[in-house]
Formats: C-alpha cells, sequence, structure tokens
C-alpha cells in the first residue's frame, strides 16, 4: 500500500430537505470532544431530596463546575465548589433503632444523637480509627491500625478485643493453623512462554543457535498492670508475620471477630513498558502487569472467639464440589491422571464474614481461583463448619450482571443475591430460618442493579427487559409480585434515587442524542422532565443517524443484534464496513448514546460517503444472558469471528453491499476480531485496521484471560486456537495495525511481535503506525485523527477500486 496522505477531507450532504451543511471532516470529529458539548455527571441528591447536585461545563471551559438544580423549580444554578458536600447524605453507621449514627472525620469518630440533635467527639488521638458499627447492644466497635476496640457508651468503658501484631512471632502467640505453602513464582508460565517464542520466531532460534540472545537468565503488650488493683488483663498476640489483613470484622453480638489474611504471590514477572517522550530526555521504563497464568495471591478467613480467646482457619476443604476438576481437563489426558491423583482442594478465596443484624447467622460466599464455582455459604462461627446455602458452577465461567457480588441482608432472617441459575442475571432470596430460596425475577433478560428501598419492602431494580438494547428503572416487592416498570423514556436510563424514594434523577440518551439530566417522579407512568440541554449549536448542526436496530440469526441458530447505518447514497462499489466494539464484558448494540462516540460520528462519515456499516453485539456482547456471554469460552475468535462473517451476510441479502468490498475496524478486542478476520476469513474481509489490538492471548492479562482461556501451560490448544499470531500467514488483504507504544493493558510488544512474525513470513500488505505518547485509550486529538486519516485511507484505496 502508498504511505497515507497527511489530510483528508470527507463531504457529505445531509438531511430530506437537501440543506447542505458544514462538511463531516476526521479533523473535525477527532477533536477534543467538548467541541459537541458535555453532558452532566456525578449525579447526588442533598439530604434533604429537594436539590441535585451535579458537573456540568455548558461554557465549554477547561474543566466541569458544579451545578444545581431545584426539584420544585427546575432551575439551574451554579454551585459552590463544597456546597454538595455539605448538603450530602451523611454516610452514617446506625443502631439498630437509628437514633444514633457514627461517622468518622479526619481519622477520629463522631457520634451523633439525632433526637437530641446533638454530635460528639468519641476520639482525638493521633492515629486513624475507622470501619466503626453500633453492637446488637448498642456498644460501638471500631478498627485503630490494626486492632478493635470496643467502647461502652453508658460506661465510657473503652476495651481493646484483639491483639493483632505486624511480624513474626517471637517465643509466643496464638497459632494461626497450616495455611497454603507459599508460591515461588510462575515457572511454568515461564518455561511455556520461552518455548512458545522459540516455536514463533526464526529469530529466536537463530539467535540461541549462536548464543547470542540477550536478556536475563533463567511486640507491644496491651492490659498491663496499672496503678489501681484491678487485675492485669492479657490478650494473647496474634502475629501477622508478612501477610496482609483485610475484611476485619466484629460480629453484632460482639463475641466473634473474623478477618482475612492474604499472602501477597512471589516469583511472578512484571512487564517493562519504556516510554520514549519523556521529560528527562531519558527512556523511563513504566512497570506493567504481569502475564495470564502468573500465581495468584491466596488469602485464608479466621474467626476469633473472643470468650475462649482461640482462632482458627477457616477449612475451605468442607465446600461441596472443593475437588472438583473443569471439564476441560478432560482433553489433556495426562494433565487429568496428574490432577486427579493428586485429588487436591482447588484454591479459592472467601470474602469477608457478613453477619445478619443480630450476629445470630454467619454467611461467606467463596470463588474458586479456576473461575469455575461461586458458593453461598452458612459459617457456624463457634466450631467453623461451612454449610451449602447456594453454588453457581459454569464449566465455562462464572459471570454475569451482579454475579459473585456478597449478599446483602434484608432483615435479621433474609438475604438477596443474584444468580444466572436460569440463564439469565436475576433476583433471588434467602430465609436462613426456613431454608427457602425464592426466585423474584425471571426472563430472557437481565436484573443489571438492585437497589433495596429505605423500609426494606421493595426492590428497586435496573434491567433490560423491555428489549436487550433498552434499559428501564422497575420496582417489586421483597416477597416478589408484579414487577412495576417506572421509567418511560425509550433508551438508556440511568437512575439515582432520591434519599426519600420520592424523586428519581435519570441520566438518559437515545441513540443520536448524548446523556442529559431528566427529573422524574418515583411513581410509573410519571413525566421525566429534561434539565439540561448540552449539545452545542456546531454538534446539532448535523443530522445525526439513528442507525437501524436490527436483529439476523446466525450459522448456529442463535439471535445476534446489531446497528446498521445504511449508505445515503451508496458508492457504485456498493462498500460496507464493519466496526467491532471492545470488550471486557460490552455491549453496544443498543438505544442509548454510544460509549464509542468517536466510532459513532466516524461511521455516520462512513455511511455519507457511500459505504453501509456495521455493528453488531457478537458473541460474548453483555445483555443477552449466559449461553451469549460464555459463547467464546476456549475459542476466542469462534463464534465471535462468525458473527462478523454472518452480519456480512445479511448486509448482502438485505442492503445490497457487494461481498468483495468488505472491510472492518476495531480496537483492543476489535482489533483482535479485526486481525483474525484478515488471517482467517480473507475471502469475507478485504481490508481492515487494528487498533491497540490483542495479538496473543497469552501474553495478555490474568483476571481476564484465564475466565475464557484457562492458562496457557493448562490449556494451551485454548490459546493456540485464540491468538491471531499463530494464524500470520494466512494474511491476504490489506491491513493496517495502529498501537501506542506507552499502552500498559495490550502492551505495545503485543504488536512488535506481530510484526516481526510477518516480517519472518514475507508479507508486504501490512504497514504499522505507532503512537509514542498513547496508553490503550488515546487522549491526544492529533492521535485520534492521525489513526482515522488512516483507516479512511484504507478503505477509500481498497474497497472502491
Amino acid at each position: 500500500m502508498k504511505r497515507y496522505i497527511a489530510f483528508l477531507t470527507l463531504s457529505m450532504w445531509l438531511g430530506a430537505s437537501a440543506q447542505q451543511l458544514a462538511p463531516l471532516t476526521v479533523q473535525k470529529i477527532m477533536r477534543d470532544p467538548k467541541w459537541m458539548g458535555t453532558s452532566p455527571e456525578a449525579y447526588r441528591w442533598s439530604a434533604d431530596s429537594k436539590t441535585v447536585f451535579f458537573n456540568w461545563n455548558p461554557e465549554n471551559k477547561d474543566k466541569a463546575q458544579p451545578y444545581k438544580v431545584n426539584v420544585a423549580s427546575l432551575k439551574i444554578d451554579k454551585a459552590e465548589n463544597e456546597e454538595a458536600d455539605k448538603n450530602a447524605v451523611l454516610n452514617y453507621a446506625y443502631n439498630k433503632d437509628k437514633s444514633l449514627g457514627l461517622m468518622e472525620k479526619g481519622g477520629d469518630l463522631y457520634l451523633s444523637n439525632f433526637k437530641a440533635k446533638k454530635e460528639t467527639r468519641l476520639t482525638n488521638t493521633m492515629e486513624r480509627e475507622s470501619n466503626a458499627r453500633f453492637l446488637y447492644n448498642n456498644d460501638i466497635v471500631f478498627q485503630r491500625s490494626e486492632n478493635v476496640y470496643q467502647l461502652n457508651l453508658s460506661t465510657g468503658e473503652l476495651k481493646q478485643l484483639t491483639n493483632f501484631i505486624k511480624g513474626k512471632q517471637e517465643g509466643f502467640g496464638m497459632p494461626l493453623g497450616k495455611g497454603p505453602a507459599r508460591s515461588t513464582g510462575g515457572s511454568q508460565q515461564d518455561t511455556w512462554l520461552r518455548n512458545d517464542q522459540t516455536a514463533l520466531f526464526d529469530i529466536i532460534k537463530k539467535r540461541n543457535a549462536e548464543g547470542t540472545n540477550r536478556g536475563a537468565g533463567g511486640g507491644r503488650r496491651f492490659g498491663a498492670p496499672t496503678a489501681s488493683s484491678a487485675p492485669a488483663r492479657t490478650i494473647k498476640p496474634i502475629y501477622l508475620e508478612e501477610d496482609f489483613m483485610a475484611g476485619l470484622t466484629v460480629s453484632p453480638n460482639g463475641k466473634f471477630v473474623s478477618y482475612r489474611l492474604i499472602k501477597q504471590a512471589v516469583g511472578n514477572k512484571n512487564t517493562i513498558v519504556p516510554n520514549y517522550v519523556t521529560a528527562s530526555g531519558y527512556t523511563e521504563d513504566i512497570n506493567g502487569r504481569t502475564k495470564v497464568g502468573e500465581t495468584l495471591s491466596t488469602s485464608i478467613t479466621y474467626v476469633l472467639d473472643l470468650d475462649k480467646d482461640s482462632v482458627y482457619a477457616v477449612n475451605v476443604s468442607q465446600i461441596p464440589g472443593i475437588k472438583d476438576l473443569p471439564d476441560y481437563v478432560k482433553d489433556y489426558p495426562k494433565q487429568l491422571e496428574e490432577r486427579t491423583k493428586k485429588n487436591e482442594d482447588r484454591k479459592v478465596n472467601l470474602s469477608v464474614v457478613n453477619w445478619n443484624e443480630s450476629g445470630s447467622f454467619a454467611v461467606v460466599t467463596g470463588r474458586a481461583q479456576d473461575n469455575k464455582d461461586f458458593w453461598i455459604l452458612k459459617l457456624d462461627p463457634s466450631t467453623g463448619k461451612l454449610t451449602l446455602i447456594d453454588r453457581q458452577r459454569d464449566e465455562a465461567w462464572v459471570g454475569g450482571p451482579g454475579i459473585s457480588r456478597e449478599v446483602r441482608w434484608i432483615d435479621n432472617q433474609r438475604f438477596y443475591f443474584q444468580s444466572e441459575a436460569t440463564g439469565y442475571s436475576h433476583l433471588y432470596t434467602y430465609n436462613v430460618n426456613t431454608g427457602e430460596k425464592k426466585q423474584l425475577t425471571s426472563g430472557k433478560w437481565e436484573v443489571q442493579q438492585v437497589q433495596l428501598s429505605k423500609d426494606k419492602s421493595t426492590f428497586y431494580i435496573s434491567g433490560n427487559k423491555a428489549h436487550p438494547g433498552i434499559t428501564h428503572f422497575y420496582k417489586i416487592g421483597v416477597n416478589g409480585g408484579d414487577l412495576v416498570q417506572i421509567t418511560s423514556m425509550k433508551g438508556g436510563n440511568e437512575v439515582t434515587l432520591s434519599p426519600d424514594e420520592k424523586w428519581l434523577a435519570i441520566n438518559y440518551s437515545y441513540m443520536d442524542k448524548p446523556w442529559e439530566l431528566y427529573i422524574q417522579a418515583n411513581k410509573p407512568g410519571a413525566k421525566a422532565v429534561k434539565v439540561t440541554q448540552s449539545t452545542s449549536a456546531e454538534f446539532d448542526s448535523y443530522q445525526w443517524r439513528q442507525p437501524d436496530l436490527v436483529s439476523f440469526k446466525n450459522r448456529y441458530g442463535d439471535e445476534v443484534y446489531a446497528r446498521v447505518y445504511p449508505a445515503k447514497n451508496p458508492h457504485p462499489n456498493k462498500p460496507a464496513v464493519v466496526f467491532v466494539h471492545g470488550a471486557g464484558y460490552l455491549q453496544n448494540v443498543h438505544y442509548w448514546w454510544s460509549q464509542y462516540f468517536r466510532e459513532y460520528m466516524f461511521n455516520n462519515l462512513l455511511a455519507d460517503n457511500g459505504y453501509t456499516v456495521i455493528d453488531i453485539d457478537y458473541t460474548a456482547s453483555s445483555g443477552y444472558g449466559r449461553n451469549h456471554r460464555t459463547g467464546i469460552y476456549r475459542h476466542m475468535g469462534g463464534k465471535d469471528l462468525t458473527d462478523q462473517v454472518d452480519g456480512v451476510k445479511m448486509l448482502v441479502e438485505k442492503y445490497g453491499v457487494n461481498p468483495k468490498n468488505v472491510g472492518l475496524y476495531g480496537g483492543s478486542y476489535g482489533g483482535f476480531i479485526t486481525l483474525m478476520a484478515l488471517f482467517n476469513e480473507s475471502d469475507t474481509f478485504r481490508a481492515g485496521a487494528a487498533l491497540r489490538s490483542v495479538t496473543d492471548w497469552a501474553h495478555y492479562n490474568h483476571g481476564y484471560t484465564s475466565n475464557i482461556l484457562n492458562e496457557p501451560f493448562n490449556d494451551p490448544e485454548a490459546y493456540k486456537k485464540s491468538s491471531p499470531i499463530y494464524f500470520a500467514n494466512k494474511l491476504k488483504g490489506d491491513l493496517v495495525m495502529l498501537h501506542g507504544m506507552v499502552d500498559v493493558n495490550v502492551h505495545f510488544q503485543d504488536i512488535v511481535r506481530l510484526s516481526q512474525r510477518l516480517i519472518e513470513l514475507g508479507k508486504d500488505n501490512w504497514e504499522l503506525a505507532v503512537y509514542p505518547v498513547e496508553d490503550h485509550g488515546f487522549v491526544e486529538p492529533s492521535s485520534w485523527t492521525d489513526e482515522y486519516k488512516r483507516i479512511f485511507k484504507l478503505f477509500e484505496s481498497t474497497l472502491k477500486k
């Protein structure tokens, strides 16, 4: 391909009236987004529910300013910088009848008596007091450093409950029980990577043979006697050694202290990201993340019985299914034999112990480190016995909205949680006295957020019941019943409920309309009133498209949703472009304003220039339930790629595009799909632009990748099927790759490795554009402009021939 010219002007005609307006250009749409106008954000209510505070920038200043709107008059005014904080709902820890509240300010504790309207300072120390709460008997417990104290409000007695000491035991102390062995590092992963590098690159083989490869080879005593005649009190010390303590809680009855000790993984190797454009003039290294397959930190949950002055570790061996192996191991007979013979417990991370109101019942949740199981478990604090309440097992990975979170208590007997047991994330309650598990919502839609009303009689729910691409605000009784829709505007409705629960602050948008603030009474059928108008006159001068929101059946019979931007005046070659959104768990085919606003505008520009554009919620996109979410398990670039091909087929059949003139582009996961498409589906895709793309999943992070592909040294075939670098030999079409050099998410090393592979394969129909100052998400308008000039030029030079 020829080198790209430095400047492109892309003109268009607008509107049914044939009125010619200022043409869109790459330079225009890739400017600082403030040219469009700035939407309001960061909504927060005043404590009296009369005012909504928000950040806004209608005057196009350097940064957003605080604003406020009165609910009664809907009048907008500028707010003082600290006004929202002064009028905000205070985050008190309440006693059981809510007559008293605790607040931390500046590291000290304050007690508010709401009936007397009096605030009392409880502590005034150099150390920070935190994590304060009321016990069921109205005493106060709080944390100071690593230890817990109890304050009797009636007598003023301050009692130390624990004696945690940093460092190692010297002579005596309370044993913690045997925990998991400390790791010596990710040597399996390092070996796998070295072998894989040698297999992939001729240059590595050559330098290994020549021996010229560069790089590295292989305590205080508490309760001491006082001047009075009171007997001395001692508390056995518990030594934390090198572990990190988290989740320190006291049971509401004051009998137990629970906590987690986390052993940090050792031996992992962090990647280095060089930064070339620096103030010092020297190349500076950014210490990056590890790669998938790293050794993970482990944790043990402990319970300290204060009456017995004894501590024990909660034994995860009791958990049902703790030894169950994932199904994928059957594909590796030797591994299956070895792991079956070892019969080891899988590693599990337990949550903070979650007590009910009175402290009579304790729940912990556990997630297996192999991502296949999530358990809700009853904990008997006096014995450490765990009893199963609910198990969510997924041979792919446990996930979905609201899944794998701690349970939340409704009252002393019931808690609520979400589960994908039906294939979609829905809301459940569990009664600890009767053992009854009750499903409150159902259907082929997802509960995305849940909030319990103050009187604990109602759940407020955000979900996509009406359509996968529409969110509404609903309510349902805690005992079940009809699901009542409260919002009515078609699009995206993000609701912030007022403290008195009488009003909704709605962040609303539609496909062609960015987010604005609306106010609505918390009643079904109430009218939502628009408060802000944020878009600029320049933005409004263009007739932005409302793309066709369609669906089609993919080759597996699944319903796949897409946005289509039909060409207003199709070019004679009838070209088409596929935009591929990123991942993480993301949806872009919906009725609200896209987070990919630049790409939305670029798709409008393409349609103005004769292209038909499609944007597909391919397999693994969010909003469609468990089967869609996990459809790429062990094969990224499988169904998610064929969905793009099937979408093009739909465009050919229904929109009349030429199947010989189809390109695609996308960033991050979208860049990955672009590479897989150019390498594996060259009969469908003539050209592609891959931005900040993953080229080899064995070099991405652990948290995301191991869910989908397991670990490289345990499931290498999944990585071989899913990584573009192994298919680079099949490149036929024209490819442009674009990558930031200081990308700490998808490292620049990814694209360098693929470039070396393409060089060794003798491929010459590709180019690489690098951006020296950009991370994963570009920020400089000049970089965005350069990127999209190159992308447009690619399509113009290949799809319109």
